[in-house]
């Protein structure tokens, strides 16, 4: 009765901690404000750093599809065995048929686009993915971040060597809305639990790496913007 009560309160806890992630996280607070514990199919775009075992661990009945460059951005195992699909291609290429078309619910692009020289000839293609009716998050660098100091971590636009380009939400918008799109929300990311939080993660990540993170100021100081839209028609 111990051995079972004791699984319960841990089931208990892994319960709340996955709403904690639902609300805390941008990335999935966004998927559960579209589909509210239900089923859908995500194409999560640049999919390293263990997102497909993050996002199934939190929405466990999605199907998870990835899409990366490569496989060297922090992938385990258990990250493809969770994946209904995983296409490795360069996105600049503008060659996207193994993609099934009007096949998602939701696509989920943070921190690709300022890798891409031609993100706006990508987006358009990436659309033709979305099913009518679903949704696509995009996050990137803003143009606030060319001013930020330099920072381990990455907290100015220069410090990561392989960023090539400056997006604008005005640029985005047109595009989406050119493209079927209706933007829900969009603007400077603010994440108020981040912020409120932010004393713990800066001591967490100095005892664990002994120096500040940049990404532990984003919120604060606006280095990243964002697009939540819903796709209208084909």
């Amino acid at each position: 009765m111990l051995q079972f009560n004791r699984m319960r309160i841990i089931l208990r806890l892994m319960g709340l901690m996955n709403q904690l992630r639902k609300m805390v996280n941008v990335k999935f607070r966004y998927m559960q404000q579209s589909f509210a514990g239900r089923k859908f199919t995500l194409l999560d775009v640049g999919a390293g750093n263990r997102s497909a075992s993050k996002t199934k661990n939190v929405f466990p009945d999605i199907i998870y599809h990835g899409l990366d460059l490569d496989r060297s951005t922090n992938y385990a195992a258990a990250d493809f065995e969770q994946m209904t699909a995983f296409y490795e291609m360069d996105l600049t290429k503008l060659d996207y048929r193994q993609i099934p078309d009007q096949h998602f619910d939701y696509i989920n692009m943070a921190h690709v686009i300022e890798h891409l020289y031609n993100g706006d000839q990508v987006l358009p293609l990436l659309l033709t993915k979305l099913k009518p009716g679903g949704y696509m998050y995009i996050e990137y660098p803003g143009e606030r971040s060319t001013r930020l100091p330099s920072m381990h971590g990455t907290l100015n636009f220069k410090d990561d060597s392989t960023h090539v380009r400056v997006y604008s939400v005005a640029e985005l918008r047109k595009i989406f809305e050119e493209n079927g799109c209706q933007v829900l929300s969009c603007g400077t990311r603010r994440n108020w639990y981040y912020i409120l939080a932010m004393p713990l993660r800066i001591l967490f990540g100095f005892l664990k790496n002994g120096k500040l993170q940049g990404n532990h100021f984003w919120d604060l100081l606006g280095f990243a913007e964002y697009l939540y839209v819903k796709k209208i028609h084909a």
